[in-house]
């Protein structure tokens, strides 16, 4: 005996884990199944009749609209995603298996909530991101750039800051810090220091929404800013403790972070903390392969770059330069009498002293011993090196008070000028070398220009005497 078709009642629909959705050709619901809900946070009733767009994610809404005109021209559509917004205004990945039903003059579409699959590609997509922000980036202010986009592509993410903790001077700082409100580069309240301390300290997250703040505890109460929505902020862990916090903050009308989004963050920060102390000892490698540690001026081999630099500036540019080469009178009597460690504290207030004489434009380097040179750029008289020469032997002929000793330093000091006594950098120094040692020749605290070669092959120069 045959049997009629079987047709299943159409409440066999609502069991469905997919949800079904059926939308007329002006773009508004006329049917959707219970699966509706779970999925989009609205009640069936809710959805009937609304445009469907109204719904879509603002930034997928005008290739979602292209996506219905093609399937309403007869083109099925089996693998469409696009962006929803939640009732709750959470974001959820859709994919979309639609048709359109020319006899019905209606759009047939099973909607399949992949948000999940889409967060975890999300998830390694960012993880990955920030292994090749340690390794690629400059420096940290470009890694928190390159973090703050990675972490925006997770979370809503407008308002970031990063902030480090220094254990050994028990110091916060934000290197890096922007806010929709804010036109500083630090906050402007004590707000986030408040609060980024107690994530550190704690080596917790915390998430506060208009619904937790109350639970605060009283001595944070008054850092809340009252025109904050929500604050969210995880430490930055490391195997000697928390090196420092991520923070998130919304303002009212923005987003609404939840406890799945800190524990998003916090498994984020985890894999930040190592970019950061990666980029950190890199930083302290590169330092420490291009400036002198005892007295953390420059040293020979970043001079030499520099020096590389300006030479090439000064031939494009047909300008001028000098180089001052000092020594100083006396210094080995110094170390024999007082010892290297008054030596050392001596050599660190020279390099200060020179420091106080140049321009920023301009490097003072320590190449070895009790050897300084110093890289002026873009002089106009040659006068101008013997000046700020003479203003560097008179501050340093100043007596020093080192560990409850006073000393008085003298220096010999040689100069050259580009173009007069070289075009390369070997010429230029073995110039100001010769030079130096000519002023120490006689009698040191001077300062020593070779200005021209004579007739007969030997070096006229001119002397400034102490």
């Amino acid at each position: 005996m045959d049997r009629p078709p079987y047709s299943p009642p159409s409440a066999f629909i609502d069991l469905l884990l997919d949800a079904v959705c059926v939308v007329d050709a002006e773009g508004r619901f006329v049917f959707v199944s219970a699966a509706c809900e779970r999925i989009f946070g609205y009640s069936p009733q809710e959805m009937i009749g609304r445009p469907m767009i109204e719904m879509v994610a603002p930034e997928d809404r005008a290739r979602t609209l292209q996506a219905a005109d093609e399937i309403m021209a007869g083109q099925a559509k089996p693998h469409f995603e696009n962006r929803y917004l939640r009732k709750d205004g959470k974001i959820a990945h859709i994919m979309w298996s639609a048709r359109w039903s020319e006899a019905d003059q209606l759009r047939i579409a099973v909607a399949r909530d992949i948000t999940e699959r889409k967060q975890a590609e999300s998830l390694h997509a960012a993880l990955y991101a920030i292994s090749e922000a340690a390794h690629t980036a400059e420096d940290l202010l470009a890694l928190f750039r390159q973090i703050h986009q990675i972490i925006g592509a997770l979370l809503p993410a407008q308002n970031f800051s990063v902030a480090l903790y220094d254990a050994s001077h028990d110091r916060l700082s934000f290197p890096y810090h922007v806010d929709e409100r804010e036109q500083a580069s630090t906050p402007r309240c004590s707000a986030a220091d408040a609060l980024c301390a107690e994530v550190i300290h704690s080596e917790r997250a915390l998430l506060l929404t208009p619904e937790t703040q109350h639970e605060l505890a009283g001595q944070l109460q008054p850092a809340v800013d009252p025109d904050a929505l929500c604050w969210l902020g995880v430490p930055l862990n490391s195997p000697d403790g928390a090196i420092g916090a991520l923070a998130l903050k919304s303002y009212r009308g923005g987003a609404l972070y939840s406890d799945q989004d800190k524990e998003l963050l916090q498994f984020v920060s985890n894999q930040v903390a190592a970019a950061i102390e990666r980029n950190q000892l890199h930083a302290r490698l590169r330092h420490m392969a291009q400036y002198d540690q005892l007295t953390q001026l420059p040293n020979r081999g970043l001079l030499h770059d520099r020096l590389r630099t300006a030479l090439a500036r000064a031939r494009r540019e047909t300008g001028r330069m000098a180089l001052l080469y000092l020594d100083l009178d006396n210094f080995k009597q110094i170390n024999d009498s007082l010892g290297h460690a008054a030596g050392d504290l001596l050599l660190q207030e020279v390099a200060s002293r020179l420091k106080l004489c140049v321009r920023d434009a301009d490097t003072v380097a320590r190449i070895g011993g009790d050897e300084f040179v110093v890289l002026l750029e873009s002089i106009q008289v040659p006068a101008h090196a013997a000046a700020l020469a003479e203003k560097i032997r008179e501050l340093l002929n100043q007596p020093m008070d080192l560990a409850g000793h006073a000393l008085c330093i003298l220096p010999s000091i040689g100069i050259a000028l580009y173009p007069e006594h070289g075009d390369t950098m070997e010429q230029l120094l073995k110039h100001a070398d010769d030079a130096m040692y000519g002023a120490k020749s006689r009698g040191g605290n001077r300062i020593q220009l070779r200005i021209r070669t004579g007739p007969d092959g030997d070096d006229f120069e001119a002397s400034a005497p102490a």
